[in-house]
């Protein structure tokens, strides 16, 4: 899902991105970065926010080393 799917999601449930972050705990600047594409998303909180928002799959494999 990219991040203007995830604004429509929440547009049509009639919540806003800041009471969607408040909500969850997170800080509304972070997800609206994500929203928007400035952060990717890639690693930590960011990650966590955009695995919420379905805009990446949640990754449960552990790491590889050699």
């Amino acid at each position: 899902m990219t991040g203007e799917e995830a604004k429509r999601k929440l547009r049509e449930q009639g919540i806003t991105l800041k009471e969607w972050a408040d909500a969850r705990g997170y800080p509304y600047y972070l997800v609206s970065r994500v929203i928007c594409g400035t952060i990717k998303g890639n690693f930590g909180l960011s990650h966590k926010v955009a695995v919420e928002l379905g805009m990446k799959p949640e990754s449960n494999e552990p790491l590889q080393t050699q």
